[in-house]
This record gives structure tokens, sequence and C-alpha cells, in this order.
């Protein structure tokens, strides 16, 4: 865990080392995190956001080596079918992962991502891309609600198109702004905490509804 969050933070540095020494294998390690961080439902810890404001920062430096369309082309890719595989995961092994993995897929991350799709539906696939933990779970959710898959399909493909589309271009415009540059452990912190406040926010409104409700 200490080097997943070392990672996480010094992730701009870790990216510009492993483009130095491999090169094209850069594409090959995108693509297996943002899968496995979407695609797998014991892996919710794995970098979305941060990783993909810095791949967009390291990116707008030409003598990285990284291709920003070629990058963004892997990373969309990634999200679809990681989102896709865990659809089926929950379609098919729902039950049988929550009972097998109880520490990783904890009840809580699945009751709060219920919450989600019971405020906003079928668009908890797009919103979900813009939360750590919840992203994770969505698909998995609907999955095993058995949400229809052509429907989960169009979400699927709109929210990773909106979040690849969004946070890539933001690194590559404001990650190499002196201020952010000499921050840029700050600005992933600061990237993570906006990307839980949604999750925060509902858990707060869930615990005051049910103090209401108390009463």
């Amino acid at each position: 865990m200490k080097e997943t969050i070392d990672f996480i933070l010094h992730i701009q540095e870790h990216l510009t080392t492993f483009t130095s020494q491999y090169g094209l294998l850069i594409y090959g390690l995108l693509f297996l995190i943002v899968f496995c961080e979407t695609g797998l439902v014991v892996t919710p810890f794995l970098p979305g956001d941060s990783l993909l404001f810095a791949v967009g920062t390291l990116a707008a430096d030409s003598s990285s080596g990284l291709n920003f369309w070629l990058a963004a082309l892997v990373l969309l890719v990634a999200a679809i079918l990681g989102d896709s595989v865990n659809y089926w995961i929950g379609r098919r092994f729902g039950s049988w992962t929550m009972r097998t993995f109880p520490r990783v897929v904890k009840p809580e991350h699945i009751a709060k991502t219920n919450e989600f799709f019971v405020r906003y539906g079928g668009k908890t696939i797009i919103l979900a891309r813009f939360v750590p933990i919840i992203r994770t779970f969505a698909p998995f959710v609907a999955g095993t609600g058995e949400m229809d898959y052509k429907r989960f399909m169009f979400f699927n493909v709109t929210g990773a198109i909106l979040w690849v589309g969004l946070l890539l271009p933001a690194g590559w415009f404001f990650g190499n702004i002196p201020i952010v540059k000499a921050n840029f452990e700050l600005v992933v912190l600061g990237i993570i905490l906006i990307s839980v406040m949604p999750m925060i926010i509902e858990i707060a409104r869930a615990k005051l509804n049910a103090g209401k409700t108390a009463k």
C-alpha cells in the first residue's frame, strides 16, 4: 500500500522514468493500469484521475516521447474495455466475488454505489468515471443488477469519452504551468479530494436523512 501511495503522489516522475527507460512500453503500462482499475473489482486503489492528468502533462512536453493522441486512444480503449469486463464479472460472478473478496469488495462500497444508482439511474456509469472507488464498482453493480447491456454500453462509452476527454487535456494545458509543476504532489492530492467530494456529500446526506428519519 505504501508503494501505491508513493506511485500516486509521484506519478509524473514514475511515468517519466518509465518512458525514458522503456519507450513505447509506456502505452502498455497505461492500458494495464486503467484497465485494471476499471475492469477488476479487486483493484479500486489504482490511480485514475491523477494518472490521466499526469499523462496529459507529460505529453505536453515534446521531449518526453509520449504522444498525446496515441495515449488518449489507449486510455479510452482501456476504460471502455475495463468497464465492459467489470460488467460481465458482476453479471456472471457478482455474488461469488462479494463472498470471496469481502475485504476488497466491501459491502459499504457496494451500498454507496447502489445509492448512486438509486439517485442517478444509468447515468451513474457516466458520473462514476469521476469518482474513485465508485468508478470501479459501478459497472460491477450494473452487471449484478443485470442492466441492459446496450444501455450500459451507451453510458460506458459516453463516460469514457468525457473522462479521458476532460482530464487528459487538463493535464496538457495546466500541468506545466510553473506553480502547478512545482507543487505537483499537492495538485494530485487536490484532484483526488475533488474526485471523492461527491461520495463524501452522498455519505453526509445519507446520514443526515437517516437522522431525520430516526426522529
